[in-house]
């Protein structure tokens, strides 16, 4: 198929394009270029790629393409408190704004990325797709309210799929050092300790990013019927961890010892996810990944790449640190947008 994958060069996009053009699919990137330069080891492209804020797409632009897998959005939780309105704006409008042109567009097949993260505080049982929304943070609402716009637009002609990823991680040509795998892992790498940043009680959903793109695959290559304007709880049932046993698992296959950040505390989002149905309904999805195999290779990956403490814990790999940065230097405004006549054009 001809796809085109938004955010192409961030950090699950850097490695699912490869690996669509790995199973044989033509692949174009459409990515606003705010992590320029923020590379972790060497980027591999897409076939073809532009640069545009998924708030200007027009029809034309994405005329032709059998498939959007739309990656492209602020990616977790402490971007989306810095400003929620941008948040709201680029997520929920500006995904639903990309649906829409994709149909005005005949795309037929829209993959959204999601997350669990929508279901929030969700208590002890573990959560199904049909299970309640509780998101505690913007960015949860923000995947909410992009899943209900883009639903609507479903008919026919237009077929949404909505992947709700568990915790992503693992090595990219794009490292975040932002979240909880990634972040134990780099900290024990660069000072020696793996420091817990609340108690370590809450439990998390965790799948590492090629095992995402597998999820991705299966859904852009399954019938028609068999997923339409469905939504796909993406990880397996025993990588629904503690993030203490995370930490163990790092101390131990660095041989660190586990601390705690001053201030550390229970944290608000705490939630079990039940991936039951994409195993049965997507067979083709079939997990690679362990945590344990994914420390290794952040391991591996930051020995060879020779990982700095000031890199991994600045603006290069922290998304809320190079977000500020892009901002106090005016290359973005408060909207998140390339500020005129800077804006980037095809």
């Amino acid at each position: 198929m001809r796809v085109l994958v938004t955010g192409d060069r961030g950090y699950i996009g850097a490695v699912l394009v490869p690996f669509f053009r790995d199973h044989g699919h033509d692949v174009v990137g459409l990515d606003a270029g705010w992590y320029e330069g923020c590379d972790f080891g060497p980027m591999l492209d897409a076939d073809g790629s532009f640069q545009r804020d998924i708030r200007d797409v027009r029809p034309p632009e994405i005329e032709g393409f059998d498939a959007i897998v739309h990656l492209a959005a602020i990616s977790n939780d402490p971007m989306g408190d810095l400003n929620p309105n941008a948040t709201y704006s680029v997520n929920a409008d500006g995904a639903i704004h990309l649906a829409e042109m994709a149909k005005i567009a005949g795309v037929h097949r829209f993959l959204f990325s999601s997350s669990c993260s929508l279901y929030g505080a969700a208590g002890d049982a573990p959560v199904a797709e049909d299970g309640a929304f509780n998101p505690v943070t913007p960015y949860g609402e923000s995947k909410v309210r992009a899943e209900i716009g883009i639903g609507k637009l479903a008919d026919d002609s237009f077929s949404p799929v909505y992947l709700r990823n568990a915790t992503a991680y693992g090595s990219s040509p794009r490292l975040r050092a932002d979240i909880v795998v990634n972040n134990l892992t780099g900290t024990a790498f660069t000072r020696g300790e793996v420091r817990l940043q609340s108690d370590g009680s809450p439990w998390r959903p965790l799948v590492h990013i090629e095992d995402i793109a597998r999820a991705f695959l299966a859904a852009l290559e399954a019938p028609r019927e068999t997923i339409h304007n469905q939504a796909f709880n993406v990880g397996r049932d025993e990588d629904v961890v503690q993030i203490r046993d995370v930490a163990n698992q790092v101390s131990e296959a660095l041989g660190c010892p586990v601390t705690f950040a001053d201030g550390a505390s229970p944290d608000k989002r705490d939630y079990r996810v039940d991936f039951t149905k994409i195993g049965r309904v997507l067979p083709a999805f079939q997990p690679q990944w362990t945590v344990a195999q994914g420390i290794r290779e952040l391991a591996a990956d930051m020995a060879q790449f020779g990982l700095r403490t000031e890199d991994f814990e600045g603006p290069r790999f922290v998304r809320l640190a190079r977000i500020r940065q892009l901002l106090a230097d005016g290359r973005l405004d408060d909207e998140l947008r390339i500020p005129s006549p800077q804006r980037a054009t095809r």
